[in-house]
């Protein structure tokens, strides 16, 4: 089709009352375009053919709505309009917009609007409400309500696989995410957090009113798509809320590079924390009341011993002055004990293992540690609903970064951690069961800044015995279900524990 035909429409189109099928009239609000609109093109919105409205050309497979949102010609992200037929983005749908080109030079007419998700037909100008475009919008901008994700945790939905357009089956919110460049140690990150109740729930049915940070507005966009049931494609693309992320911190984590899941997790529960308008208050942010806890340190000075036996251990002295001091945590961090610095030929195939009780007990109030010349000791005085551990296992030495391959021995189900804390009488619960569990996979001798490196996260799907509960293992794109078994034999760097409801419960 010519652009002088593509102008001649208007005058062959009938008035709405003869046809009595869509509205017209501009829609409310519909002044958000910058570029201000030729008379001809508003008069053309006077006038529409209900059989004319070329929606048999929209091409649902073309249409990618995880990417940033910006104009593929002018890179601005301003009234910004996706082209339902090629999927490519065009600011502005004035007469001097580049979207009003676009539809004339390529033959395009369907447009939705990226931030309203109303459709448009140009180069007329007349929006368009039709039925078959609601699977559109909501991929644009899922939503949910709170009767809809309260089988998310149960697991009921676990039952009913969704189906995208190629009717390939997933499960929602156990989706691949796209490993851009080398982002996969943000996607373990991404999906830990997306699957914590609390947080999940919050940004699902979040609403904001523009006031909100644009990395806390992407982080919900991306929650939303990730737990979507209507998805065209059976994989999420995490880029417009990683693009942010590289903004945000100023370049410290990007795509190009890989990273620290720790780091990056400990700057986006903080930055989420700080955009949601939390301070320094307890739950003042649904980070603090779904993460923090408190712990208490207890230091003393050294003393050197005069026999200088070097075969006794520092110990506390309750005659000297002992400095005590609570603070905030959003995750505990242990340590690893040491691998053997040698090994025979029949034990050098043999990897270490250690019960995860060992390691916490960093945390009982008992055990000491000394470090520059001081003891001390550490003992929970509360924990928080949703405990992320961090096992210290990257370590640098001389330069150098190693990597302990200490195998931790967890149970899934009913770790108790009365042990660790110093009134657990009155704690609500301290029984907790795993919900997510990192895990760092590498040749021998490598790291996290080789090639061949891999980071995977496996989460618990549903919850209690039997059927409804399922675990899937993902790496970027590979969502495959895992047995129970396999998850005690990764290398775990990260894992969030989920507090039960109450102590009848334990």
């Amino acid at each position: 089709m010519d652009p002088a035909t593509e102008h001649e429409r208007p005058t062959k189109r009938v008035k709405r009352d003869e046809v009595g099928g869509i509205s017209t009239s501009p829609a409310d609000g519909d002044n958000e375009d910058s570029d201000t609109e030729e008379p001809e093109v508003a008069a053309d919105k006077s006038m529409a053919h209900g059989s004319d409205l070329y929606l048999d050309t929209v091409n649902r497979a073309a249409l990618d709505f995880d990417f940033e949102k910006v104009c593929s010609v002018s890179l601005s992200n301003i009234n910004v309009y996706g082209c339902l037929v090629c999927g490519k983005y065009f600011q502005g749908r004035g007469r001097n917009s580049y979207a009003y080109a676009h539809s004339i030079h390529d033959d395009h007419h369907v447009f939705i609007n990226l931030g309203t998700t109303k459709v448009y037909v140009l180069p007329d100008g007349y929006p368009v409400s039709d039925p078959s475009l609601e699977d559109i919008a909501f991929v644009l901008s899922p939503s949910f309500s709170p009767s809809g994700i309260a089988s998310l945790s149960t697991g009921a939905h676990l039952s009913k696989p969704s189906y995208d357009l190629s009717s390939k089956p997933y499960t929602p919110g156990y989706v691949g995410l796209n490993d851009i460049k080398r982002n996969d140690y943000m996607n373990v990150i991404i999906h830990s957090l997306l699957h914590v109740p609390p947080l999940r729930d919050f940004l699902l049915l979040s609403r904001f009113d523009g006031k909100q940070s644009e990395l806390v507005k992407r982080f919900a966009a991306l929650a939303k798509k990730l737990w979507n049931p209507r998805l065209f494609k059976s994989q999420v693309s995490p880029h417009e809320f990683l693009q942010e992320v590289g903004r945000a911190s100023g370049g410290k984590f990007r795509l190009e590079s890989q990273g620290d899941p720790v780091e990056f997790l400990r700057w986006l529960l903080n930055e989420l924390h700080k955009d949601l308008g939390g301070t320094r208050k307890k739950n003042s942010s649904i980070i603090f009341s779904t993460f923090q806890g408190q712990v208490r340190t207890e230091t003393q000075q050294v003393v050197v011993r005069p026999d200088g036996s070097e075969n006794q251990k520092p110990v506390f002295d309750i005659d000297r002055e002992l400095k005590a001091t609570t603070s905030p945590f959003l995750f505990l961090a242990v340590d690893l004990p040491p691998p053997p610095l040698f090994q025979d030929a029949v034990e050098k195939n043999i990897i270490p293992q250690v019960g995860i009780h060992a390691v916490l007990a960093k945390y009982d109030g008992v055990k000491t540690q000394e470090s520059r010349g001081q003891l001390r000791r550490f003992n929970c005085e509360q924990l928080p609903p949703y405990l992320i551990v961090h096992y210290k296992r990257f370590m640098k030495n001389n330069f150098v970064e190693e990597k302990n391959p200490t195998i931790v021995n967890f149970p899934l189900k009913g770790l108790d951690l009365r042990d660790y804390l110093s009134s657990a009488g009155q704690h609500p619960s301290t029984v907790y069961d795993l919900i997510a569990n990192v895990v760092h996979e590498s040749v021998a001798g490598t790291t996290r800044d080789k090639e061949n490196t891999v980071w995977k996260v496996q989460l618990r799907a549903g919850y209690g015995t039997g059927e409804n509960e399922k675990w899937f293992q993902i790496q970027d794109l590979i969502v495959e279900e895992i047995r129970k078994e396999m998850i005690f034999l990764g290398e775990t760097v990260i894992e969030i524990w989920e507090r039960r409801q109450s102590r009848a419960d334990d």
